[in-house]
C-alpha cells in the first residue's frame, strides 16, 4: 500500500498529479464531452494560430528577402527585377524544396489538406509528424521563391502535425483524436485568414465532414484563439478591402449569377484537371527519364521562372492580383491572359511537387473569373447591372468552393476576407452551381479526387472505406481460439493459395468472402523462408459484425 508523503508540499503536488491524472483518463474516456477538453482545445488553438501567424512571416520575410517586398505587392515588384533574377530564384527554391522532400519524405511528396482528412477518416485524427514538418518547410521556401501556389495546405497540416503530438501524449482515442485534430484545423485556417466563423466550419466541412454537436464548442473555441493570435500581429483588418458596397439589382441579376456559377464550376475543374494532368505528366517524365525525384521541383522552378519573366502575377500567393480583380484594376483582356497563365503556373507548381495548397491559387483564379464575366455582363446591359466587382466577388467564392468541396466554409471566407455581407446572396447564387456541377466532373473536391487516385475512397462515404481501417489481425479467431477454423480445412485453403495476411484489411477480406462465398478464409504471416504459416481464420460472421460495428460507431460519432 503507498504511503502518504508527509511533506505538505509533497501530499499537494501528489494531489495535483492525481487530479491531473484523473482529468486525463476523463478525457481519454469521454474526451469532447468534458470541460476539460475545452481547454485543451484552447491551448491547441492557440498553438495553431501560431503556428499559422509565423508560417505566414516567414513566407513574407523570404520574399522580401529574394524579392525585396511581400506578397500584396509582389507582382509589381518582380515585374521591375532584372530576367535573370526573376528566373534563377525559383530554381534554387525547387532545389532546396526537392532535397527537404528527398531527405525526409519516403515519397518525394509535400502533405497538404488531402492528408489531415484522410487522417481523420483512418488514422484516428493522426497525421504523419516527420513528414509534415519536411513540408511545411517546403512549402515555406516554395512560396517564399516564387512558387504559385497557397498557404492554407501547409498550414492546415502543421497544425494537424500539432494536435497528432497531443493525441499521442495523451493516448487519446479516434473521436478525441478527430476533435483535437479539428480544432487544430480551425485555429490554423482562421489565423491565416483572419477568419474565425469560417475557419470553424471549415474544420467541421472538410476535414471532420460532419457537424456533430460535440464537436463544435472545443473547434469554436480554437478558432477564436487562432484568430487572436493573428490580430494580435495584423489587427482587426480584413485581407481585401471592395471599392464599393453592395450595387446589385439581385432579383435582375439573379439569372446572370446563376450562369456566372456554372462557368465557375467549369472554370473550378478546368483547374483541378490541369493539376492532376501536371502531376502524371511529371511521373511520365521522371520514369522515362530517370530524373532524380529531388530535382523534379527544381525543373517545376525553371519553367514558373521562365513563365514569370513575362507575367510576374505568377509569384507567390496572388494576393496583389485578387485585391486587383477585386477592385475592378485589371482590364478584360488581361484578366483573361492572366487567368489562364494562373492556372498554368499552378499546375507546374503542384505537377512539381513543389509545395503549397489549393485554396489561394482558387481564389485568384476564381477573382479573375468573376471579373472578366462581370465586364462583359456589365458591358452588355449596363443599364440592369450592379459593378463588376460584384461578379468578381462571386467568382472568387464560386470557383474556391467548388475546388474545395466546401461551399459553406468558402462562402464564410469570402465574406470575411472581403468583410462585404451585402452581396451574400450573389455569392450564395454562383457557389451553389459552381459545387454542383464541379462534383459531378472530380470526385466531390480537389482533396478527394487526390486521396481518390492513391486508392483512398473517402468520396463514396464511410461504408466505402472503413473497412480498410481494420487489421485482420484484430478480428481472426487463433488456431487455439474454442470456435477455430478446422485445421485441415485451413491448411488445404493455403495449398490452393487461398489465404490472407494477418496485416491485411477487412476491405479486402469482404470482397474474398463475397467472390467465393466461403464460411472462413485461413490468416498466415511469413515463416523463416517465407512460407505462409497458419495463426487462424477470419470468419465471415465475425468480419460482416466488426464492419456493421465500425458504421455504428462512425455514425453515432457523426450525430452526437
Amino acid at each position: 500500500m503507498p504511503q502518504t508523503p508527509s511533506n505538505p508540499f509533497s501530499r499537494g503536488f501528489a494531489v495535483l498529479r492525481s487530479e491531473a491524472a484523473a482529468a486525463l483518463t476523463v478525457m481519454r474516456r469521454e474526451g469532447p464531452s468534458q470541460i476539460q477538453f475545452w481547454f485543451l482545445a484552447l491551448l491547441i488553438g492557440i498553438a495553431g494560430g501560431t503556428a499559422a501567424l509565423f508560417f505566414r512571416l516567414g513566407i513574407a520575410g523570404l520574399q522580401t528577402f529574394v524579392y525585396g517586398t511581400d506578397d500584396m505587392n509582389l507582382a509589381t515588384v518582380a515585374g521591375g527585377l532584372p530576367w535573370w533574377w526573376v528566373l534563377t530564384v525559383p530554381i534554387l527554391g525547387g532545389l532546396a524544396v526537392g532535397l527537404i522532400l528527398d531527405r525526409f519524405t519516403p515519397d518525394g511528396r509535400v502533405r497538404a489538406v488531402a492528408d489531415v482528412i484522410a487522417g481523420a477518416a483512418m488514422e484516428r485524427g493522426r497525421v504523419e509528424r516527420r513528414e509534415g514538418i519536411a513540408s511545411a518547410a517546403a512549402s515555406l521556401i516554395t512560396l517564399g521563391t516564387g512558387g504559385s501556389s497557397g498557404r492554407e495546405g501547409p498550414v492546415v497540416h502543421l497544425a494537424a502535425v500539432i494536435s497528432t503530438w497531443v493525441s499521442d501524449r495523451i493516448g487519446a482515442n479516434g473521436i478525441t483524436g478527430r476533435d483535437l485534430l479539428g480544432c487544430a484545423v480551425a485555429a490554423a485556417v482562421s489565423a491565416s485568414f483572419n477568419a474565425p466563423i469560417a475557419g470553424a466550419i471549415f474544420a467541421l466541412e472538410v476535414v471532420l465532414r460532419h457537424f456533430a454537436v460535440h464537436a463544435f464548442a472545443p473547434i469554436a473555441i480554437a478558432s477564436v484563439a487562432g484568430t487572436v493570435i493573428n490580430r494580435l500581429e495584423f489587427g482587426g483588418v480584413t485581407e481585401f478591402r471592395l471599392p464599393v458596397e453592395g450595387g446589385l439589382a439581385f432579383y435582375v441579376e439573379l439569372p446572370a449569377f446563376l450562369l456566372l456559377g456554372l462557368v465557375s464550376g467549369l472554370v473550378a475543374a478546368a483547374l483541378m484537371r490541369s493539376v492532376l494532368f501536371a502531376e502524371d505528366i511529371g511521373n511520365r517524365v521522371q520514369r522515362a527519364t530517370g530524373l532524380p525525384r529531388f530535382l523534379r521541383p527544381a525543373l517545376a522552378g525553371a519553367l514558373l521562372g521562365a513563365l514569370a519573366i513575362p507575367f510576374p502575377h505568377i509569384i507567390g500567393v496572388g494576393y496583389e492580383t485578387t485585391s486587383a480583380a477585386l477592385t475592378g484594376g485589371i482590364g478584360l483582356q488581361t484578366a483573361v491572359v492572366y487567368a489562364v497563365v494562373k492556372v498554368i503556373a499552378v499546375a507546374i507548381t503542384m505537377g512539381g511537387r513543389m509545395g503549397g495548397g489549393m485554396f489561394s491559387p482558387a481564389l485568384v483564379v476564381g477573382a479573375l473569373t468573376g471579373l472578366t464575366f462581370g465586364l462583359i455582363a456589365t458591358g452588355v446591359l449596363p443599364n440592369v447591372s450592379g459593378a463588376e466587382t460584384i461578379y468578381a466577388l462571386a467568382g472568387m467564392g464560386a470557383v474556391a468552393a467548388a475546388v474545395l468541396g466546401a461551399p459553406i466554409s468558402t462562402t464564410l471566407i469570402v465574406f470575411e476576407l472581403t468583410g462585404d455581407w451585402a452581396t451574400g446572396l450573389a455569392v450564395m447564387t454562383a457557389v451553389s452551381l459552381s459545387t454542383a456541377l464541379a462534383s459531378r466532373i472530380v470526385d466531390r473536391s480537389f482533396f478527394l479526387t487526390q486521396l481518390e487516385r492513391r486508392g483512398v475512397r473517402l468520396a463514396a462515404g464511410p461504408q466505402a472505406y472503413l473497412g480498410a481501417t481494420i487489421r485482420l489481425s484484430s478480428i481472426l479467431r487463433p488456431m487455439d481460439h474454442p470456435r477455430a477454423a478446422p485445421e485441415a480445412a485451413c491448411l488445404s485453403m493455403i495449398a490452393e493459395e487461398e489465404h490472407l495476411g494477418a496485416e491485411q484489411v477487412l476491405e479486402t477480406a469482404l470482397r474474398r468472402f463475397e467472390a467465393t462465398g466461403a464460411e472462413f478464409i485461413p490468416i498466415t504471416r511469413p515463416d523463416e523462408d517465407g512460407a505462409p504459416l497458419l495463426v487462424g481464420a477470419v470468419f465471415q460472421t465475425d468480419a460482416l459484425r466488426a464492419y456493421a460495428r465500425a458504421l455504428a460507431e462512425t455514425a453515432a460519432e457523426e450525430h452526437s
